[in-house]
């Protein structure tokens, strides 16, 4: 098999692979047999005027001999010879003892943890506090039209996590060998195949509530048991190890081991987390607002006048900025193209957004979150101080917003200028239930709000227009990450005071966003795994 790499064909060539293969190995078309997508990436920096670019890594099997070829194009280095990969061993281990493994919460890290346990034969049993994916998207549906929220379903708790009403996006910062197999692990549920390739992969909320529901199916049919409407109240130690975890402050189950992938917004239970002993520690984190064009104009903005062909996907953007007296920090995150800002709380009397959007990207409002960097010393030093400035701010938002989960918004124009209550709106605000037109500074620490003074101009300088007086922003977006960690070993997973308690996911402090917090829990099932090697019951 031969492998090019940084292939650049022009959008607009509608040459099979194939054929594109054969001419930049300087075959006949026939001497290609198959041509497998790597990695497949959007180049829009357009050189000299050369429309947009796709970026390709191909493996290429050929009838010929792949030396010939090689030594034909000895100088080019961007065609190497690549043998398949082998798949790794799996090593199924039989449950040892009568207690199964515990997952206390059912996000991406959740889901990975309790599928490796139970294809390794554990039969887990997860405990998830909200409700099932497709009763959890009726209950945010209800909401989002203007009913009751459900504290304990909601776009932060139940099956699949906050990232199943989401972008979906698989994009993640760490390198890690397990990302290959948490790829294969959605596509084997439902996800599209393009995800192995795309360099911006996402499935989009719509088509992830599908993977959620075949992933906790497919460990049901391996033995383990998903139960929902079950909150883990307590957790009880013998001497710091784990003994039992308490469901609903009731139902007392025996445990060993206990998973948790919490998510970053069970407050309540890190608070009982903390009184537990359990060893954690303040980090930064970071919040913001959410900002809204639309999605012709960011797609003009990177295409140019390729802007708008059905060959090119819906664009996005990335931007960073150091304030040059503060050195604080703000960037774009989560930026959603063709999709919507959603109400997000899981409190009563909060307000906080996200952004989520479906597969197709298809609604034409682009959004993103503008985010500032926030760190103990400016919130404090004690393990929850972070939680309370989130909590602070939300309660403010809410007041702003009129005390009936709408949000505040605000345009860029009167942000700059420090006036309030323009609706002359760029693109009409996504968020639901509703918005009401009010100064940011409000519900903004004074930090936040003089950062994104600076950024705004900044940003508008890479996206002519980006700073438009009329775009508008909501507030807030708290929940970015979690605002603390639970200490870990770094070998064994296992809490750092506490053997047989497994903190992992965002909710840990050891990831961010779907991918990653995937891969943490696979790494954290695989050490469990690791530790009881020598308890296996022949």
């Amino acid at each position: 098999m031969l492998r090019i790499r940084n292939f650049q064909v022009a959008f607009t060539d509608t040459s099979s692979l194939k054929e594109l293969a054969a001419k930049r190995l300087r075959l006949p078309p026939q001497a290609v047999l198959e041509v497998v997508i790597v990695r497949k990436a959007v180049d829009a920096r357009r050189y000299h005027g050369a429309p947009v670019q796709f970026v390709y890594m191909l493996d290429v099997k050929l009838a010929g001999s792949e030396q010939t070829v090689l030594k034909k194009l000895h100088k080019d280095k961007n065609v190497e010879q690549v043998r398949p990969e082998k798949n790794r061993p799996v090593s199924l281990r039989k449950r040892a003892g009568e207690q199964r493994p515990v997952i206390i919460g059912f996000g991406p890290a959740g889901m990975l943890a309790a599928l490796t346990l139970a294809r390794a034969g554990w039969q887990p049993l997860v405990l998830e506090r909200g409700n099932d994916v497709d009763t959890r998207h009726q209950d945010i549906q209800k909401f989002w039209q203007g009913g009751a929220l459900n504290v304990q379903s909601n776009v932060q708790f139940g099956e699949g996590g906050a990232g199943t009403f989401s972008d979906g996006k698989l994009t993640t910062r760490i390198n890690d060998a397990h990302m290959k197999d948490v790829i294969e692990a959605f596509i084997k549920a439902g996800a599209p195949e393009e995800i192995r390739y795309l360099h911006k992969p996402h499935i989009g909320t719509d088509l992830l509530r599908g993977v959620v529901r075949n992933i906790r199916q497919e460990i049901i049919r391996l033995g383990g048991e998903v139960r929902f409407g079950c909150q883990v109240t307590d957790i009880e130690l013998e001497q710091g190890a784990v003994e039992a975890v308490v469901v609903n402050g009731e139902e007392r189950i025996p445990a060993e081991a206990a998973f948790l992938g919490i998510g970053h917004s069970a407050r309540d239970t890190y608070q009982m987390l903390l009184d537990k002993g359990v060893v954690m520690e303040a980090k930064p984190f970071a919040m913001g607002v959410r900002i809204e064009h639309p999605q012709e104009f960011i797609d003009r903005a990177q295409y140019g006048e390729d802007a708008g062909n059905p060959r090119l996907p819906v664009a996005d953007y990335a931007l960073t900025y150091q304030d040059p007296v503060t050195r604080r920090g703000a960037y774009s995150f989560c930026m959603c193209p063709g999709g919507q800002v959603v109400a997000a709380t899981s409190l009563a009397g909060h307000v906080c957004t996200n952004g989520m959007s479906n597969y197709h990207r298809d609604s034409g409002t682009a959004n993103g979150a503008l985010l500032v960097q926030v760190g103990p010393d400016d919130f404090g030093h004690e393990v929850l101080s972070g939680m309370q400035l989130q909590d602070k701010l939300e309660s403010l938002a809410f007041e702003l917003g009129g005390r009936n989960y709408f949000a505040p918004v605000q345009t860029v124009g009167d942000f700059l200028k420090g006036t309030s209550g323009s609706r002359q709106f760029l693109t009409t605000p996504t968020y639901q239930p509703g918005v009401k037109a009010v100064d940011l500074h409000a519900c903004l620490p004074d930090f936040m709000t003089k950062t994104l003074e600076g950024a705004l101009p900044w940003f508008d300088r890479k996206i002519p227009g980006f700073a438009n007086a009329g775009a508008v922003m909501t507030g807030i977006e708290a929940r970015s990450s979690a605002p603390c960690r639970i200490r870990r070993n770094r070998e064994s997973f296992m809490a750092e005071a506490n053997p047989g308690l497994y903190p992992m996911g965002e909710g840990a402090g050891y990831a961010g966003g779907i991918m990653s917090a995937a891969v943490d829990g696979m790494k954290a099932a695989l050490a469990f795994l690791a530790e009881n090697v020598h308890t296996i019951k022949s």
